[in-house]
């Protein structure tokens, strides 16, 4: 391959699939570790994930929404996140349809039995023209599968897991969650699923968040490996807040980025207590990761009103359905107590469709086809759905700070007043959202990742609530994240068979890899 680069004494070129026995296994992460190990060494490393289904996006810099990720991951490679990198994305409207995003640009909603028994097969040659796109700029692909290779019920028309290897003869390792139990079946029945052809890729096995003494590990993985002919390539510990951007799932966030965090003590006297509501369809949830970063600041999920008690502020965020989660808050009674917060002085920040709800009106015939809806009427905005999806990667200040931000809604927001815009241009010219009173709106996401604005918001927030609370000088939000893909990359560095890894990287599929019966039909 053009440009291989020499490292760890051998040419690295080709690509490697991660899959998992399960979703939720940790492909994210040990793709992440991967790229970063690999960057590290001085490898042109890029990832890769045919087709993902999350609420969690970003926009890259040509305009393209892909999965939140692969954007992380290309940041564990070092390199800049392309529409390549996830050439589609399902973001799920309903349990039964998805808007199908091609290639960074939506193009249109399916139902999951007209995706998987028409479209899918379509988009196969589009996903094998990216990866070897990919392959032919970098000396390495690390490729993410999703869910689990053995779904014997859509093997047919895969193309992320064992189709893409097919397809790009390219070697898999499985990862299975010990945490979970039953590991050992999961590796063996995962195998022992698939076909004699699809076997035959299958060259090892991770075992991630491993506790305890991985001596008492080893006899069953010496069995594992007579009955499948294939070694383990390493055994991963249990890392508590990691904090990365995965897929998708509330607990995802929660367990990586706030429960498992640890708290620091605050630099002023007292923390500052931030409820999210958790509403339907929750997409970017990952915008308050910066605020669980700052030292003091407990970021908790809400779902009852009671929870928005002792908060001190309020945070509505974004949502796949703005009128599903309006409803929503108003069936719990969460809109009640928002709006009574807002009549309080009480700081509440709406981000997107969070935003979006906090207005007047909402009129939409595309998303939820609902017509004309009320909003919570906090704020002086007028929303309208247009067929066409925003996608853009803005930046300006705000609070006199800089900001930068990424949009991805169908929603135009009209601004009829308000005391000041939240996001302006050098000059004080109005780019986007408001504030009224002590209630904030704008559709930035990533906006509060920007340290001094953060800073500042949170001064503002924590005079409005009345608390002690100052913002440590020193939190730098991108140098946090930067240190927590460097963790990724000890993990493999210091608990895989990096050689092993390399090797297949390089050399591609080993040969005589044996048969486990009984094997797909």
């Amino acid at each position: 391959m053009n440009g291989r680069i020499k490292a760890s004494g051998g040419a690295v070129g080709g690509g490697l699939l991660v899959a998992g026995t399960t979703s939720d296994a940790g492909k994210s992460v040990v793709t992440a570790g991967i790229c970063r190990w690999l960057a590290r060494q001085g490898v042109r490393v890029a990832p890769f994930k045919a087709q993902n289904m999350s609420l969690n996006s970003f926009v890259t810099r040509e305009g393209a929404e892909i999965g939140r990720a692969q954007a992380m991951q290309a940041a564990a490679a070092r390199v800049e996140p392309t529409a390549l990198m996830n050439p589609v994305l399902l973001k799920p409207g309903s349990d039964r349809s998805s808007q199908v995003v091609l290639l960074g640009k939506p193009v249109g909603e399916l139902s999951a039995r007209g995706y998987h028994e028409g479209r899918q097969e379509q988009l196969l040659g589009t996903v094998t023209d990216c990866l070897a796109e990919l392959r032919r700029t970098h000396d390495a692909v690390i490729c993410e599968g999703a869910g689990s290779p053995a779904e014997i019920n859509l093997r047919r028309t895969d193309l992320v897991n064992m189709g893409l290897a097919r397809a790009a003869r390219i070697p898999v390792v499985v990862v299975g969650d010990i945490d979970r139990g039953g590991v050992f079946a999961s590796f063996f029945g995962t195998t022992a699923l698939l076909s004699k052809e699809d076997q035959a890729l299958v060259a090892g096995y991770l075992v991630n968040k491993f506790r305890g003494d991985v001596t008492l590990l080893e006899p069953g993985l010496a069995m594992l490996r007579g009955l499948t002919g294939r070694q383990t390539l390493g055994v991963l510990p249990f890392s508590h807040g990691l904090g990365i951007d995965e897929e998708d799932g509330l607990h995802v966030s929660l367990r990586g980025a706030v429960r498992e965090s640890v708290v620091a003590p605050p630099h002023g006297a007292q923390v500052l207590r931030v409820a999210v509501c958790a509403v339907p369809l929750m997409s970017n949830f990952t915008d308050v990761d910066a605020l669980a970063a700052e030292p003091g600041v407990v970021v908790r999920f809400v779902d009852r009103a009671e929870e928005l008690a002792d908060a001190d502020l309020v945070v509505l965020p974004g949502t796949r359905g703005t009128v599903r989660a309006l409803q929503w808050l108003r069936e719990r009674g969460l809109a009640d107590a928002v709006v009574r917060r807002a009549a309080e002085g009480r700081p509440v920040l709406g981000i997107c469709g969070g935003f979006q709800m906090l207005g007047e009106r909402i009129d939409d015939d595309v998303e939820s086809k609902a017509g004309t809806v009320d909003g919570l009427g906090l704020l002086p905005v007028r929303v309208r759905f247009a067929v066409e999806k925003t996608l853009a990667r803005p930046v300006g200040e705000a609070l006199g700070e800089p900001v930068a931000g990424y949009e991805i809604h169908h929603g135009v927001a009209e601004v009829t007043g308000g005391d000041e815009a939240f996001m302006s241009d050098g000059e004080g010219r109005s780019l986007d959202g408001c504030r009224a009173g002590s209630v904030w709106g704008t559709h930035w996401h990533g906006s509060l990742e920007s340290d001094g604005f953060r800073r500042a918001f949170l001064r503002r927030v924590a005079a409005d609530a009345g608390r002690a609370f100052v913002p440590a000088p020193g939190t730098a939000f991108a140098a946090l994240r930067e240190e927590q893909l460097d963790r990724l990359g000890d993990l493999i560095e210091e608990h895989a068979d990096t050689g092993a890894l390399l090797r297949l990287i390089e050399e591609g599929v080993p040969e005589g890899l044996p048969f486990v019966p009984p094997g797909a039909p």
